[in-house]
């Protein structure tokens, strides 16, 4: 159980919660009866400008909008600030699975619980991922590139090696509901997957029309594997074990040819080693949704290259997650105000 952290009102014990004026009224449209329970205040920027306390706080995504990691906007920083100088704040819960943005960080080294929005939108990723698989296995970035030119080329006559995704090897690095729905979808078209995690568990059983084992390594011993696959895949979050975990060492690992993929954080990959393995062509590309910063910067080579395909920071999107994370938010309100710890809780790095 925590401690005391809501105030009483006429002996009825109260949860004030910061909301942006959007997720106040996806509440009151969806859940109408979070929204009519007298229980909770939902506290809006305006009146906390002006005072009003808060226990709790909800960064749905319309809060964050465009700023990203490195560059925070002006309307996000403002809701930063009020939680950032909150006298009473016990609690916030965040739109996405992530935790390492720097606001976030800081407030847990004050205490605050910081809950995320675990799984989500991990079919939304996993999806993503498939694409770019399928986008790399099937040359995409080399046919649009025809096509933006004008030119019929069709890839039997091309010079460019296309075997079969079916037996092609995978490892996939994170094995968290991202990374285990991508491993479902990519063992449909046949492919062969196997896993890296970051806790010492057992090979994940698969369940289905047949039990299928899935083999596994620990981070430590990613070096063993690696040059056995075809498709490397980042669906991992950030952490110490995992920040710069696929480096210059590791790339030379893979074999000639080899893809990547990566819709987990851009700190996993040291970038400048990335662009020169795509330089030299000891990749055969690279499906990249995340960055070391974001956004990426204009001058990277990363854009130019012919065999990668970018994205900004857009794998997670989609109409669906807004009900999914306010679903998520109210379920852990529900436990912040009875006192118990809410699900999904994020660890101070």
């Amino acid at each position: 159980m925590m401690g005391t952290h809501i105030s009483e009102m006429q002996g009825v014990r109260i949860v004030r919660i910061l909301v942006s004026s959007k997720a106040q009224e996806s509440v009151r449209t969806t859940q109408n009866s979070w929204f009519r329970n007298p229980t909770y205040v939902w506290v809006s920027v305006e009146e906390a400008l002006k005072g009003a306390l808060f226990d709790a706080a909800f960064i749905s995504r319309d809060v964050t909008g465009k700023s990203t990691k490195s560059v925070t906007l002006k309307d996000t920083q403002n809701f930063y600030d009020l939680l950032k100088t909150s006298k009473t704040l016990k609690w916030v819960h965040i739109h996405s699975a992530g935790a390492d943005r720097p606001i976030y960080i800081e407030l847990m080294s004050k205490g605050v619980l910081l809950s995320t929005s675990f799984g989500a939108n991990a079919k939304i990723v996993a999806q993503t991922a498939l694409a770019g698989v399928l986008s790399l296995g099937r040359h995409f970035p080399t046919l649009q590139r025809s096509q933006t030119k004008h030119l019929w080329t069709p890839l039997v006559s091309s010079q460019l090696p296309t075997p079969d995704l079916e037996g092609q090897r995978v490892l996939i690095v994170g094995r968290g509901p991202v990374g285990l729905e991508i491993t479902r979808l990519l063992r449909c078209i046949g492919m062969v997957c196997e896993h890296i995690r970051f806790k010492r568990e057992e090979d994940l059983t698969l369940t289905g029309d047949s039990e299928v084992k899935i083999k596994s390594y620990h981070y430590t011993e990613i070096a063993s594997v690696l040059s056995t696959i075809q498709y490397l895949i980042l669906a991992c979050p950030l952490s110490k074990e995992s920040r710069g975990l696929i480096d210059k060492a590791m790339l030379d690992l893979l074999p000639i040819g080899a893809k990547l993929v990566n819709v987990a954080r851009g700190e996993v990959v040291v970038e400048a080693d990335l662009v020169e393995a795509l330089n030299q062509n000891k990749l055969g590309g690279a499906y990249l949704d995340v960055f070391e910063k974001e956004p990426l910067q204009g001058g990277s080579p990363l854009w130019d290259l012919p065999n990668v395909i970018i994205t900004p920071h857009s794998a997670g999107h989609s109409d669906g997650n807004e009900a999914r994370v306010l679903s998520l938010f109210l379920a852990n309100l529900d436990c912040f105000a009875k006192g118990e710890l809410p699900n999904f809780l994020a660890t101070h790095p």
